[in-house]
């Protein structure tokens, strides 16, 4: 079994949706699988749509998110508003928790790749402590060939395997751009695109296959 870091292009392309579609995925298969949250800010909606795809209510949030911010900012700002300082040693600490109970463990970043977590620390900083690859979740629609390719590259600069690109298509309508990213981002970056995913939808078993 594998663990991987899910990380997105950007805010709001789909990274809980993938999240919890695989844990979903692999309940249905008995395998044993937690998603991790390092980082909330605002609510905690994402920690406890993972803990509703684990099928474990009572499990405690605390253990899927253990950093909860209330300020609806960057992690950093948040943070700095609640006069405390993220600390990427115990989130790896954490981790290790999950991963010693669970045979997979989905981690899923907080917004984009590089937001900062503390001054001179960035998302990039905790996935490179947890030395897991990488799960990339890319909109698909006009403009995802430059995005996804800056961000495989600062992963990749990172020291970092990004495992695969999995596109989001968020709505019903199909454009040209949308019919050719797989394509284009295969060319440009040089991962795979694993998945062209509607959201809402099951992932397929290929997906689950080619990952674990």
């Amino acid at each position: 079994m594998k663990h991987y870091f899910i990380a997105g292009t950007n805010q709001g392309v789909g990274k809980t949706y993938l999240t919890c579609a695989l844990l979903q995925a692999l309940k249905q298969a008995g395998i044993a699988a937690a998603g991790y949250k390092p980082i909330t800010c605002g609510d905690r909606t994402e920690a406890r749509a993972m803990r509703d795809a684990m099928q474990e209510p009572t499990l405690s949030l605390e253990l899927l998110n253990p950093l909860y911010l209330r300020s609806q900012a960057d992690p950093q700002t948040a943070a700095m508003l609640e006069r405390t300082t993220i600390d990427i040693d115990a989130l790896a600490d954490a981790w290790n928790v999950l991963a010693e109970r669970y045979q997979v463990v989905l981690t899923e970043g907080c917004y984009g790749w590089l937001t900062p977590l503390s001054p001179g620390i960035t998302m990039q900083d905790l996935a490179q402590r947890l030395r897991v690859p990488v799960l990339l979740v890319v909109n698909n629609c006009r403009g995802a060939a430059g995005l996804a390719a800056l961000t495989v590259q600062a992963i990749q600069d990172a020291g970092i395997t990004c495992a695969g690109i999995v596109l989001n298509h968020p709505g019903e309508e199909w454009d040209t751009a949308a019919v050719t990213n797989a394509e284009l981002l295969e060319s440009v970056t040089g991962v795979p695109v694993l998945a062209s995913l509607i959201q809402g939808d099951e992932v397929g078993s290929d997906l689950i296959k080619s990952l674990f």
